[in-house]
């Protein structure tokens, strides 16, 4: 495993939910990025964000660790769930609170309701 490949697994493994993105969850630098550390920020999760624009080493290893394409990535508990794209149709479908309470992290669901309701 290269230097970035260990750092990346010793992140998702150290950390419940982690997202990788272009800048950081109070500073989204892309708006796939700002999605997610939108939702996220939204429903109150804590979580620990790594701005991938920092190290190139960091947004290449990451896509090679996931075998993922693309940023955003988040992880929860040590596993990659998906970019963009997944955690919105997860968060629109229930899928992502779902996937929070199997393993005990906490939100607010008075949030995540209020983030379904309006996109219903």
């Amino acid at each position: 495993m290269t230097d970035a490949k260990t750092q990346i697994d010793e992140t998702v493994k150290a950390n419940d939910v982690v997202l990788y993105m272009k800048g950081t969850k109070s500073m989204p630098q892309c708006g796939f990025s700002s999605r997610v550390a939108g939702v996220l920020n939204y429903m109150g999760v804590d979580y620990s964000d790594v701005n991938v624009l920092a190290d190139d080493a960091i947004r290449q290893g990451i896509k090679e660790y996931s075998d993922w394409p693309t940023i955003p990535q988040l992880y929860v508990k040590g596993e990659f769930v998906g970019g963009c794209d997944i955690i919105t149709e997860m968060t629109l479908s229930g899928e992502l609170d779902t996937l929070f309470d199997q393993n005990g992290v906490s939100y607010d669901k008075d949030a995540a309701e209020k983030i379904r309701a309006a996109n219903a």
